[in-house]
């Protein structure tokens, strides 16, 4: 594939880097600013301390050796619980100081497995733009990253950095901070206002309705206005956004960076229609016939449930439902009244048991969420066993490692409650309650036997609890937009539609994103939907 070919000389074609949108990673790389052939900076770099307790001048040639890793932290949990604000410490010293320091312990590999498809899903150019950072050209690392990112911002914050589970400095070491890099030449270019809007000079008088304002659609809508198609991108909530608006919480993504970002995709010509739900408030099948190509982004919303005795008691709830209403209760607070489309009023944690089930970022953000609530305790079930400290001999580089994590949510339990709140290889069997109200879960432990769940008898018990949220990931999109469309579905009810082509079924319609992959992360989603917006445009420029 093309991201695995060789990195060619540096061209000077620097502005063909903010026009081209769609091309092969060999092709952009050939367009995008590149460093200069590598230099030592002997007499401009800073003095640094090196591993071994040495200083000297900062120097690339042995830095995977030389500097040991150090990213970015997080606040200090007594601090970042009482506030909703993001969790990074972001310091000024660190972008003079630390980063060009971690930016020389990129290897600068012959096959930067970083951006293969084992790494960054849209192929960032990472040593690349880990070069540029470390020459101090940030604003040529920043038409750098935005030649393959549309939302740097974004993914430098939410993603789980698969580019550095498969970094070769992880082989015999840890890897670089790539996505503290990311985020630090996006956070720079909006500081120093390099990045502006940028509307297509001219226009095709081709009509694209979106379905869906979440990182694939925006994405898609993104690279089809750049290319002069009219976009409207459809939304149900009262504010675009999607999953980055309402499902990630205020601490880990800002919410006043991701409006930033839809202000400007609307000073570049992207219409938004908020408020309105394709298939209830206008027929998908009429959208269809108003555009010239419809692209559905709706996301994969159908909770996987907990269906045990007791399920309909008060106090068992939906992750997303427990996340969404929050996000709606801080929008009331900063803004005054907000209507909220779905008519739930936030559910409060404060001096409740809480009960997390299910892990992943999810799984975290409820338990951060319920401290911040200030609930009286938080316990997390998680069904399989803990997972090793480093990789099993199955779990080889470059995959994504599947091992024992410590997340911001983790940390600051640990904080409030002495402990980690995660309990392994729990199966839960019955909610138990009183005059409809949740009081309690009964579990049992279980054990991995050639492959089986198998219960351990004599291990049940009962937990205490106000409040359960179900954590467990999603199963399908809506079905709703599909039938009204007639779309074909693959095995799991998702929009059935080819990887690298996109077209469901249906003449003229395309389906991104977790919509048709099923759940997964933002940068597949924004892999999707650049991808789906290509598709469309060759729809488009064919007829």
């Amino acid at each position: 594939p093309s991201s695995l070919a060789p990195r060619s000389p540096c061209p000077t074609r620097v502005g063909q880097a903010v026009s081209v949108s769609m091309l092969s990673a060999l092709t952009r790389r050939a367009l995008v600013p590149k460093r200069a052939p590598l230099r030592v900076f002997s007499s401009s770099q800073p003095q640094v301390k090196r591993r071994d307790g040495t200083v000297a001048v900062l120097s690339k040639t042995r830095g995977f050796l030389d500097y040991e890793r150090n990213p970015e932290p997080y606040r200090p949990p007594a601090e970042r619980l009482q506030d909703w604000e993001e969790i990074n410490l972001q310091s000024p010293a660190a972008e003079r100081e630390e980063l060009p320091r971690q930016t020389a312990r990129c290897m600068d590999c012959g096959t930067p497995f970083c951006q293969t498809n084992t790494g960054c899903p849209i192929h960032n150019l990472i040593p690349e733009f880990n070069s540029l950072v470390y020459e101090g050209r940030w604003h040529d690392a920043y038409l750098n990253l935005k030649s393959t990112n549309n939302f740097p911002e974004f993914t430098g914050r939410v993603c789980p950095a698969p580019c550095e589970g498969a970094c070769v400095a992880g082989l015999i070491d840890s890897p670089v901070t790539i996505k503290n890099v990311e985020y630090a030449i996006i956070d720079k270019a909006f500081r120093e206002g390099w990045v502006v809007p940028e509307p297509p000079k001219t226009r095709t008088g081709k009509t694209v309705a979106v379905v869906g304002s979440g990182p694939a659609g925006l994405a898609a809508a993104d690279m089809l206005n750049r290319n002069g198609h009219a976009v409207t991108v459809y939304e149900r909530d009262e504010k675009p956004g999607g999953l980055l608006m309402y499902g990630i919480p205020n601490m880990k993504l800002e919410k006043d960076r991701v409006q930033r970002r839809l202000d400007l995709l609307e000073e570049e010509g992207i219409k938004f229609e908020c408020g309105v739900e394709v298939g209830k408030d206008t027929s998908a099948a009429e959208l269809r016939k108003q555009h010239d190509a419809v692209v559905l982004a709706m996301g994969s919303t159908l909770p996987n449930d907990l269906k045990i005795p007791g399920r309909e008691l008060e106090g068992v709830h939906f992750a997303m439902e427990f996340l969404r209403n929050n996000q709606y209760a801080l929008f009331t607070d900063r803004e005054g009244k907000l209507k909220s489309h779905w008519g739930r009023q936030k559910i409060d944690a404060k001096g409740k048991n809480v009960i997390v089930i299910g892990g992943g970022d999810t799984g975290t953000d409820c338990i951060g969420t319920s401290l911040r609530h200030h609930c009286k305790s938080l316990v997390n079930f998680e069904l399989f066993p803990r997972p090793p400290d480093g990789r099993a001999p199955h779990n080889p580089w470059p995959a994504w490692p599947r091992i024992y994590r410590t997340d911001y949510g983790h940390e600051e339990a640990a904080h409030v409650q002495g402990a980690d709140p995660r309990e392994y290889s729990i199966l839960s069997k019955k909610f138990i309650g009183e005059n409809g109200k949740l009081t309690a879960i009964q579990t049992v432990n279980i054990r991995v036997d050639n492959g089986r769940l198998v219960e351990i008898e004599g291990s049940e018990k009962e937990w205490p609890c106000d409040i359960v949220i179900l954590a467990m990931g999603f199963k399908s999109p809506e079905a709703t937009i599909p039938e009204q469309l007639s779309l074909e579905l693959d095995q799991r009810n998702n929009v059935k539609a080819g990887y690298g082509d996109y077209l469901t079924s249906s003449d003229g319609v395309f389906a991104a994103g977790d919509c048709r992959r099923g759940q997964s992360l933002v940068v597949w989603a924004i892999n999707e939907g650049r991808g789906a917006a290509e598709k469309v445009h060759k729809y488009l420029t064919a007829n």
